[in-house]
């Protein structure tokens, strides 16, 4: 399976896990990453909260962002006006999300670690409200 195969996997894993709560929804945008614009990869909303969510899926304990979409990130979401999160899938252990004031800077980005999750990141049900 290519990584960008694994990536969409994830983000449709994602938008399922949003459509099956009842009560929130969600869309994956068509040509994150592949435009000029800053935009997330998942949008999901329920009468309360929006969400723009940069994701990402890895089979290590860490996961690399680069400076350039969490900028992008930040931007989108004041402009559009919802929060701004970072899901990283972890295979064999599931969805951990950080706020972007929780994920680490390194010199060349930002990190967000399974270590760190364990403090700092939210579950999917966390993230909902559904716990």
């Amino acid at each position: 399976m290519s990584l960008k195969s694994k990536g969409i996997g994830a983000e449709r894993e994602l938008i399922h896990l949003f459509w099956g709560t009842g009560t929130w929804a969600a869309v994956r945008v068509a040509g994150s990453g592949a435009i000029k614009y800053p935009v997330p990869d998942v949008l999901a909303a329920n009468n309360v909260r929006k969400l723009a969510i940069e994701c990402k899926s890895t089979k290590s304990r860490q996961q690399h962002l680069d400076r350039e979409q969490v900028d992008g990130l930040r931007e989108f979401a004041a402009k559009f006006g919802t929060e701004a999160w970072i899901g990283v899938r972890y295979d064999n252990i599931g969805w951990r999300f950080f706020s972007l004031e929780d994920i680490k800077e390194t010199p060349k980005g930002y990190s967000a670690n399974f270590s760190q999750s364990e403090v700092k990141g939210l579950s999917f049900e966390e993230l909902t409200g559904r716990f």
